[in-house]
């Protein structure tokens, strides 16, 4: 099986302009941005997607992103962030490669907020849909 773009990534075989980085995670400027200071945290494990990492791992990852948002935030000085992770096909996800977008957000900057991504809430009700998580 071929490695994914981020794995050749991680081991320098594609160049990226890193933001930041530790033994568990790198963080690079997304090459087609969708903000100023668009981020891809990716950790250098390949991971697919979030049911995969381990709580260790998982913990490791959130530090890295919260180190990237530190530096975003010093750099650019921005008003807010959005950070999310599409994870799997039907949410976006492209590269089989779990990877987290940071967006710095700014004032009159056109972006919405998560609430924006989708809104079709199905055709069980939130009551109906609580009954299924119970033991």
């Amino acid at each position: 099986m071929s490695e994914c773009i981020f794995c050749k990534i991680i081991k320098g075989e594609i160049p990226n302009y890193t933001i930041y980085e530790n033994d568990f995670v790198l963080a690079f400027l997304d090459i087609h941005p969708h903000a100023l200071g668009h981020t891809v945290v990716i950790p250098k494990k390949h991971i697919e997607n979030l049911a995969e990492i381990n709580e260790e791992d998982f913990k490791s990852l959130m530090a890295g992103i919260r180190q990237t948002v530190i530096i975003l935030k010093e750099k650019l000085n921005p008003m807010g962030f959005n950070v999310g992770l599409n994870d799997g096909l039907t949410a976006g996800q492209v590269i089989a490669h779990m990877h987290w977008h940071i967006f710095p957000r700014f004032k009159d900057d056109g972006g919405g907020s998560m609430h924006s991504i989708i809104n079709n809430k199905g055709k069980l009700e939130v009551e109906e849909i609580a009954k299924l998580f119970k033991n």
